[in-house]
């Protein structure tokens, strides 16, 4: 759990840092995740680290979104609360947040379940999930800003989340999933694979692009990744490491 929990906070870090230094107007710009704004965004992140918190504590908040029947009306709750905050106060509510998250997973074994919207999953997976939700929606706010931000090595865990999420995407496509086997060169060409090593259907290329298809922040098209048999090639199309 130390070194997924020391990236975590690593990234929120970052993101936060990266937002002490524009300038209050910039909070209302929207992100490529229209029609979301700055403001918004972090908005989003500050409620799900409370909805977070409120599962690791035993509390039953995660029920209400569990039976809900249109998920974004109660992300939008959120969004409405944080146009009436001033930004510090936003950035003040998410820093609450996940703090009364980091601090409850650390006591924690790896392989404990926890509760979540959709199915529970391993503690390591759900501090995982919190770290790609952090780097995705920190894409949209960097380039809100205008702001070159170079790929680390934390980006693997996004990496690995996009393929262990494979067959939950094809699932939720009605296709049938084959094992696919990922080939990454990443940040100071370190070397990142999943899958089995005879699998026939195959993606082979650049971490970041494959980070980024995960989290549908671009399109098959505008990748580099080379692919072998259909199942890879679907997965470009469907791969989704979120809710």
């Amino acid at each position: 759990m130390r070194d997924i929990l020391s990236d975590l906070v690593a990234e929120q870090q970052f993101l936060d840092q990266s937002l002490q230094r524009i300038p209050i107007k910039i909070w209302d710009y929207v992100t490529p995740s229209k029609p979301w704004t700055v403001r918004d965004t972090i908005a989003h992140l500050a409620d799900f680290e409370e909805l977070a918190a409120d599962v690791i504590a035993g509390g039953d908040t995660i029920k209400t979104w569990q039976t809900a029947t249109d998920l974004e009306v109660l992300r939008k709750k959120a969004i409405t609360k944080g146009r009436k905050m001033r930004p510090q106060d936003v950035i003040e509510w998410w820093r609450g947040g996940r703090a009364k998250v980091v601090e409850p997973l650390s006591h924690m074994s790896s392989t404990e379940r926890i509760e979540w919207i959709d199915g529970d999953m391993s503690a390591k997976t759900f501090a995982t999930f919190r770290l790609m939700e952090t780097w995705a929606h920190g894409l949209d706010i960097y380039k809100t800003l205008e702001l070159e931000v170079e790929d680390t090595p934390r980006i693997r865990h996004v990496c690995w989340l996009g393929w262990k999420t494979l067959p939950y995407a094809f699932k939720d496509h009605g296709l049938d999933y084959e094992p696919i086997r990922i080939e990454l060169i990443g940040p100071g060409y370190s070397r990142w694979v999943y899958g089995p090593e005879d699998a026939s259907n195959r993606i082979k290329g650049s971490a970041s692009d494959w980070a980024r298809i995960a989290v549908r922040r671009i399109e098959p098209n505008e990748t580099r990744l080379k692919i072998t048999g259909d199942a890879a090639e679907a997965a470009l199309k469907v791969a989704k490491a979120f809710l």
